[in-house]
């Protein structure tokens, strides 16, 4: 009986994340959450343990990423025993929160790209996980962009499952500049990586400029949207 009943949640589970967008977006941004706050321990640890103010700069965008997938987490918690109005209006609330907290999210990444840009070198962490760095990076692209597409043919008025889509963006393109500083350091073993210099810094300003124009327009997009539902006094 038990075996049955768990089995039965689990049935019901997987079918309500094929039909509920909301949902899959939810359990994911649960899953993003566990594994940014590990990303954030570690390379806090490596840091701290090595005085790398790279691990320590990357470690601080984690731990803010973290705090605002968590804010946005527990805010629809929250809401499930609340009425529509009100979840609407707290939408609205922690969404202008958590963008503004976006704003501060893409300035702590200020500090990690110029010291990757100028090649100062962090941990060493090896060509193993530098592999695994590699596919999780890959796998965030991927899903990013293709949730990013999906959102624009769903059909729901949720700001803050909007902004999580957005949120899982942003990480993707940080995972690209962790991969490209790994990489580099791999490769400086073997070979001089200072003629690597300016396409380095070109590579981190794209991403970057990319990163900022993203915020910039989940911002303005949010701010219409909240717009055009508010009730009329």
């Amino acid at each position: 009986m038990v075996d049955l009943s768990i089995r039965g949640r689990l049935r019901r589970t997987v079918e309500r994340w094929r039909r509920d967008y909301s949902f899959q977006t939810m359990a994911g941004a649960c899953v993003s959450f566990c594994v940014t706050l590990l990303f954030a321990f570690y390379h806090g640890y490596l840091g701290l343990c090595f005085s790398s103010a790279w691990h320590k700069s990357i470690g601080i965008f984690y731990l803010l990423l973290t705090a605002i997938r968590g804010c946005v987490l527990l805010s629809e918690k929250r809401n499930i025993s609340r009425p529509e109005e009100m979840r609407r209006i707290c939408r609205r609330r922690i969404f202008l929160i958590s963008s503004r907290m976006l704003l501060l999210l893409d300035l702590s990444l200020i500090t990690p790209i110029i010291l990757m840009a100028l090649l100062a070198k962090p941990t060493n962490i090896g060509i193993h996980p530098a592999i695994a760095m590699a596919t999780y990076t890959t796998y965030k692209i991927i899903a990013a962009s293709l949730h990013i597409h999906k959102q624009k043919r769903a059909s729901h008025q949720n700001l803050l499952i909007s902004e999580l889509r957005v949120i899982n963006f942003i990480d993707a393109l940080v995972s690209i500049l962790t991969l490209q500083s790994t990489l580099i350091l791999v490769n400086q073993e073997s070979s001089d990586t200072s003629s690597m210099l300016p396409l380095t810094a070109s590579s981190s300003a794209v991403i970057y400029s990319i990163l900022v124009i993203t915020t910039l327009c989940m911002l303005r997009n949010g701010m219409a949207e909240s717009k055009a539902t508010r009730p009329e006094p």
